[in-house]
């Protein structure tokens, strides 16, 4: 059979637990979302009846919150607080210990921990897009990071395309959804009418082909097909946000003295909200730790954001000092420089920077406001500039 999305199923709702079952059975641990503390937040699952089934919510700049939907839909949420890089290039990594024996003399163990084989259910479009970022960056160039490819050679993703975009979604801007794009197991359309509460399901990996022929499942009809394809392009109508029509790389490039960044930079706390929930953030830093004997240290690889002042720091200071000066380092690599060394955007769309700035920063508003400035500044048609 076709490993390239063509062959398909439906299966009904009961099926995701059979599907959950049949990850576990392949020694999977399967995480998927779930409702916990008032948010949608993923977490190791043992069946459907975990899933966030009739909840949806609502976001908008600094705000999230949980809904009920009258559907019972499972799926039918934007994306939350966390991202799949929470499993994939975890916040803390113990890289190696050293341990002093009684003849002084030191004994350094390198962190040989297998990881975990995960399966994600539920990964957004966006997110597939942001996974395939950092398989990029992390796995794709000279230099490797071996924790972040084993957990990744062993994942099995399971897409759910979009059908229900929050205020704060843009990944039509971006390229990254709401359709389901290349690098997932399997993949989901979620759809609930008159004819039932059923999922398309499409293959896209060997494995995913093996998955589905052992799952209870009907061949695909017409209806459900037409059903799942209305409910994507009609996601694609109703992104809640937009990037500027334009190359973004250069309105970066161009626009690195513009007044915009000192708006900004006024309203930014640094905390480094954006980079933490973003999904393609990478950065990291090591820290050292011993216990109170001095026998016993450890090396700790922990996330790092280039809003903190010692990102930057050198012996005569930190290089990006003002809060202008980093908010602009982090934007303008994200949708300008991120293409200089990885060929693409690092940006997808999925809005969880905006919603969980707690001042409400937009990076969409911001670049409308550099497109703007800039076009006042430009000279009119046929004018010389000089």
């Amino acid at each position: 059979m076709a490993t390239d999305g063509s062959s398909s199923a439906v299966i009904d709702k009961d099926g995701l637990d059979d599907l959950i079952t049949a990850l576990a059975d392949r020694g999977r641990t399967v995480v998927g979302p779930t409702v916990r503390d008032g948010a949608i937040v993923l977490a190791e699952i043992s069946g459907g009846a975990e899933l966030p089934y009739g909840w949806g919510v609502e976001l908008e700049a600094g705000t999230y919150r949980l809904r009920a939907r009258e559907d019972g839909a499972a799926f039918a949420h934007s994306a939350g607080p966390q991202s799949w890089k929470t499993f994939l290039h975890p916040p803390r990594v113990r890289e190696w210990s050293a341990d002093r024996g009684a003849d002084g003399d030191l004994v350094v163990t390198e962190d040989d921990t297998v990881p975990p084989s995960y399966a994600f259910l539920g990964v957004r479009p966006c997110d597939l897009r942001a996974i395939a970022i950092q398989d990029r960056v992390l796995t794709g160039g000279r230099y490797t990071d071996p924790a972040y490819r084993g957990r990744r050679e062993r994942a099995f993703l399971v897409a759910v395309e979009c059908t229900d975009p929050g205020a704060t979604c843009f990944c039509v801007s971006m390229g990254s959804g709401p359709a389901a794009g290349p690098g997932y197991d399997l993949a989901l359309t979620e759809v609930v009418d008159a004819g039932g509460h059923r999922f398309l399901v499409r293959a896209g990996s060997e494995e995913g082909e093996s998955v589905l022929a052992g799952l209870p499942r009907r061949p695909t009809d017409a209806a459900t097909r037409a059903a799942a394809r209305e409910r994507v392009e009609g996601a694609a109508d109703r992104m809640g946000r937009s990037m500027p029509p334009v190359d973004l790389r250069a309105l970066m490039r161009e626009t690195l003295t513009a007044a915009r960044w000192d708006d900004v930079a006024a309203r930014c706390l640094t905390c480094g909200n954006c980079t933490m929930v973003c999904p393609t953030c990478f950065c990291t830093t090591a820290e050292d730790v011993t216990d109170l004997t001095g026998d016993h240290a450890e090396r700790w690889r922990r996330w790092e954001s280039c809003f903190d002042l010692d990102f930057s720091h050198l012996p005569t200071g930190p290089v990006r000092e003002s809060p202008r000066s980093r908010y602009r380092q982090w934007a303008t690599h994200k949708l300008g420089t991120w293409y200089d060394q990885f060929g693409s955007s690092g940006c997808v769309g999925c809005g969880r920077c905006i919603v969980w700035c707690p001042v409400g920063i937009d990076i969409t508003e911001e670049a409308h406001a550099l497109h703007r400035e800039r076009e006042s500044q430009s000279p009119p048609a046929g004018e010389d500039p000089s």
